[in-house]
């Protein structure tokens, strides 16, 4: 590394070229104030208190854009730079608000503490003022304030939004002395383009930026995010035994210092009031059920010990009846590592049975099944950091920037300032897309036939690496024979992408020196789902992206520890480190160090779980922070599958709507309030720190399933989790190194085998973990439904970027639940036109499975004929239209795919009722009495004259038009 020698007040320094003057100065330990700088963006030099003098050169330069070079003396305070600094600051508060005593940023306000540096005195403060600004201050955003009254105009803000979320909301506007950060076109920023992450808040040397709720911690524990699979680090701030605010930590490298709107503002939850507290048992004679009212008047709060007896004998009881076969033990990608190793030993040996799973069966099942095949491990091959070295990034199947923020921050940085080329793979148009080199809008369920497609162009233009194959790869002869019929025209016709763009995206990847596939839920929530990833594993091979910094396998996981509760065994064919249930020297020795004999067969998945309940073969689940009344396809079928068990126990931190049918419920602490391990969807282990205590007499999941083991005959005599993971370094080889007194000192990525060894930030490096990898023929399949006439739309459901999972959490975040509070469908503006639908219009969405009304949103996001819902919601759970069709490999059921009729819901409720049809047909005008028509409707209606509607003006009679329409043309019409 070539480095340059300089003088900071007379200390000789040594630094890497290429360096500033002001890095040099801070390596000295000399303190220069600064008020625009900040270590994660680009030197500005707008407040110009950094300014130094250099020997040889004239004037006063700011030390934040002066490159640092070789022999430089440099001095940080004379009469002179003192006098400038005093004069800048004085400057800088001639219009600031003089309420410094009552500002919420009170102590921690930089410009306050940079003024007492230099020297500015009340009296010459007082001199400079001017008449402050009267600017009205933007409280629209629910998570924090903008008063420009309080703004110096550093610039932090509107180039924190560029560089670092890459968002560009806010701008400068104006110019000279009326210069101001603004919005586009000045509107507030609650209807910005705004994200809402707070970055800019966190980083603002003034108060113009604030929370709404502002508390100082009285100390800060650092942690990891709950929310999804990036594992970002934090500080939880706690005050009086509550978390008062969260802050970023760059810890691990991976945020890099910042944090998405749900780890900054959505770690409320933990204090909500409807918290549990107390163990729950069902009141006799309380049929199991969500209803309505209060759902917590179904249950009566009990003791541990009564509640605990109360589940060992009813699971002891079924399994003494039944056999151990006829429990089912559902795990939690929410909870720690150590939890699910423990609920999955409960299973295994306290209980007798494999039928264990977890929500991994619900999002990435296939990228385990499919990764395992073709190249031996399931898991992302590669790190977060790899995107920033990338050529081309490939992006299918991932609306990164809502469902993984942090992730999609780096993929725009990586386009946008270090030269990468973005392809984006996506039926609708999300925000990636606005920077993409191609954008391909496939049809839903077409991913195999695209990938096909572009697989056959790469080899057709000679663009494969033949010398990665023939060393590293099997079987490639027969995968490319398999490719000749995806000719660019045939693939164009099936998918409907352009036969120009699937082109130009084949040669982008497969002229990459350096490429990555990052895919989720897109990819692999289909009936092909395993097929869809062994084609996205055979792009990765044919092209040699593997092994190598820059490239990569990256499946973005869903959940903060999804990865995981996989790597713990709470899978029904595989314990602790993906070892075979099947595999007899495996299972000897998880026998010899559990004392159990254990069963070789694997389980029950958790789709097919509630299947055996549905049909009497399940008698009993227990649920460990799961919700699959809402997460499971075809909620109703899940909903009378637990309605039918003879017992349901689950343990959680709020009464869910799986717990509410629960026959016993047990509280259990929240991430804040435990110790443990996440693992992120890059393989890192990073520690999860208690900060507060639990509310009431809430336990650790461990304890808790610990507790019932002990009753059931199986004592598990753990004293803390650092205990547990001491237990899975010794029998899961790829986490031999991994133990918390090294985590301590930052996260480790598996296979770490030995204390020796310092993880690995990048697998398959000289050959795969299975030899050779593995090239596999597979072609396009249609979906398990495809539109009719009756169900014309596709829908596709996933998340959205204020909220998570199921809501348990999210929803019960003031700021989260403020940002996203009501549910919607997404529909192209010509199918809205076409069925008479409004923006905000109450639409109701059916499917074979049955139905939902949510509010309608215009958006060209999709293309006609497509719709999309979140699944988040609790009075429109979208899962209960979603097809329980399954991955014969994965089981993993296709959310991606379900045919769909909307229409709006007031004309829908009639249309369902059979006596209104009668009596339309026979009296028109007497039927619509019953209905909120005007009389003129009624009148036009009762004419008979369909024509008649073409007289009516307004959004109202349109959609009435167009209904009857509909609906006449519906008798003639037998279900498609």
């Amino acid at each position: 590394m070539k480095t340059v020698t300089l003088t900071i007040d007379g200390r000789k320094v040594t630094l890497a070229k290429g360096s500033t003057v002001l890095d040099a100065i801070r390596a000295a330990g000399v303190y220069v104030p600064t008020l625009c700088n900040d270590d994660d963006l680009k030197p500005y030099g707008a407040c110009r208190l950094c300014i130094v003098q250099i020997e040889g050169m004239r004037g006063l330069p700011t030390s934040c854009t002066t490159p640092a070079n070789d022999g430089m003396v440099v001095h940080t305070e004379t009469e002179e730079i003192r006098r400038i600094r005093r004069i800048i600051i004085e400057l800088a508060i001639a219009n600031h608000p003089s309420d410094c005593l009552v500002c919420d940023k009170s102590q921690m306000c930089e410009l306050l503490n940079v003024a007492r540096y230099v020297g500015v005195s009340a009296d010459s403060a007082q001199r400079m003022r001017r008449g402050t600004l009267d600017l009205p201050v933007d409280s629209s955003n629910p998570a924090f304030d903008f008063d420009p009254n309080k703004c110096i105009l550093c610039g932090k803000c509107v180039r924190i939004c560029d560089e670092i979320t890459g968002t560009c909301a806010i701008d400068f506007a104006y110019r000279g002395t009326k210069t101001l950060v603004s919005t586009f076109g000045a509107g507030p920023l609650a209807l910005s383009a705004c994200r809402k992450c707070g970055e800019c808040v966190e980083r603002c040397p003034t108060g113009a930026l604030m929370p709404k709720h502002v508390m100082l911690p009285q100390r800060e524990v650092e942690t990891i995010c709950p929310y999804c699979g990036v594992g970002c680090s934090i500080f939880l701030g706690v005050r009086n035994g509550s978390i008062v605010r969260a802050r970023a930590s760059n810890k691990n490298g991976i945020n890099q210092e910042g944090l998405c709107v749900k780890g900054r503002y959505g770690l409320d939850f933990v204090g909500h009031p409807d918290r549990l507290t107390h163990p729950l048992i069902r009141k006799e004679g309380v049929p199991r059920g969500v209803g309505k009212g209060d759902p917590a008047k179904a249950f009566r709060e009990a003791s541990w010990d009564e509640a605990l007896d109360y589940v060992a004998q009813k699971l002891g009881g079924i399994r003494e009846r039944n056999g151990a076969d006829a429990i089912g033990i559902v795990s939690s990608a929410k909870c720690t590592n150590e939890e699910n190793y423990v609920l999955q030993k409960f299973a295994r040996a306290a209980i007798g049975t494999n039928n264990v799973d977890h929500c991994a069966r619900l999002c990435h099942a296939s990228t385990v099944s499919a990764a395992l095949a073709a190249f031996g491990s399931g898991a992302m091959s590669n790190s977060i950091s790899d995107i920033d070295h990338a050529d081309v990034l490939f992006v299918i199947g991932s609306n990164t920037t809502e469902c993984h923020p942090i992730i999609g921050r780096r993929i725009k940085r990586a386009v946008k300032f270090h030269g990468a080329k973005l392809i984006v793979g996506d039926p609708r148009s999300i925000e990636l897309c606005d920077m993409a080199a191609v954008h391909l809008n496939h049809f839903p369920g077409t991913d195999v036939a695209l990938l096909n497609a572009m697989m056959r162009e790469i080899i057709r233009q000679n663009l494969h690496d033949k010398k990665f194959i023939a060393e590293r790869c099997e079987d490639f002869e027969p995968f490319r024979k398999s490719l000749e019929r995806y000719t660019l025209e045939s693939v164009s016709q099936v998918t409907g992408v352009d036969e120009e763009k699937i082109r130009h995206a084949a040669e982008l990847f497969g002229k990459a020196k350096r490429g990555i596939v990052l895919y989720g839920m897109g990819i692999t929530q289909h009936t092909t789902g395993t097929d869809n990833v062994k084609a996205v594993a055979n792009l990765l091979m044919l092209t040699g992206n593997l092994g190598r910094r820059g490239t990569g396998f990256a499946p973005l996981r869903g959940q903060n520890n999804v990865q995981g509760s996989c790597d713990m065994g709470a899978l029904p064919n595989v314990f602790p480190g993906y070892q075979a249930t099947e595999n007899l020297q495996a299972r000897a020795k998880f026998e010899q160090a559990w004392g159990r004999k254990l069963s070789a067969r694997p389980g029950l998945t958790l789709t097919e779980m509630f299947q055996a309940a549905h049909d009497g073969r399940l008698k009993a689940m227990y649920v460990m922070g799961e919700n699959p009344m809402l997460s499971e396809p075809d909620a109703e079928h899940a909903k009378e599958a637990l309605a039918m068990l003879e017992f349901l126990a689950v343990q959680d931190v709020f009464l869910t709507q799986t717990a509410q049918m629960a026959d016993v419920v047990l509280p259990a602490a929240s991430f804040a309030e435990k110790d443990g391990t996440f693992t992120n969807t890059e393989r890192r282990v990073q520690l999860v720190r208690k900060a507060i205590d639990p509310p009431g007499e809430a336990r650790t999941d461990w304890e808790i399933t610990a507790s019932i083991s002990a009753r059931l005959g199986y004592p598990m005599n753990y004293n803390s989790s650092s205990e547990i993971m001491e237990e899975i370094a010794k029998l899961t080889p790829i986490y031999g190194g991994i133990h918390h007194d090294r985590l301590e000192k930052g996260g480790l990525q598996w296979p770490c085998k030995s204390r020796k060894e310092r993880g690995a930030s990048i697998l398959h490096k000289d050959q795969f973990t299975r030899g050779r990898g593995k090239f596999h023929v597979v072609h396009d399949i249609p979906p398990a439904e495809l539109p009719s006439r009756s169900y014309p739309f596709v829908l596709t459901t996933g998340r959205i970027l204020e909220h998570w999972h199921t809501g348990s959490m999210s929803h019960r975040s003031r700021v989260l639940e403020a940002l996203a509070s009501e549910s919607s469908v997404e529909i192209n503006p010509a199918d809205a036109s076409e069925l008479g639908i409004e923006q905000g219009d109450l639409v109701s969405i059916s499917s074979r499975r049955g139905k939902v009304e949510t509010k309608a949103r215009k958006t060209r996001r999709v293309n006609p004929g497509q719709a999309f819902m979140a699944f988040h919601w609790w009075d429109a759970p979208a899962n209960l239209l979603t097809n329980p069709a399954l991955d014969p490999v994965a089981k993993i059921p296709e959310f991606k795919v379900s045919s769909v009729r909307a229409i709006l819901a007031v004309l829908e409720r009639a249309a369902e009722d059979n006596a209104f049809l009668t009596a339309l047909a026979e009296n028109p005008a007497g039927a619509l009495n019953a209905y909120d028509l005007t009389p003129e409707h009624r009148a036009a209606l009762a004419s008979g004259d369909v024509e008649a509607l073409e007289k009516w003006v307004g959004p109202l009679e349109d959609r009435l038009k167009t209904w009857l329409k509909l609906r006449l043309k519906r008798e003639k019409i037998s279900e498609g």
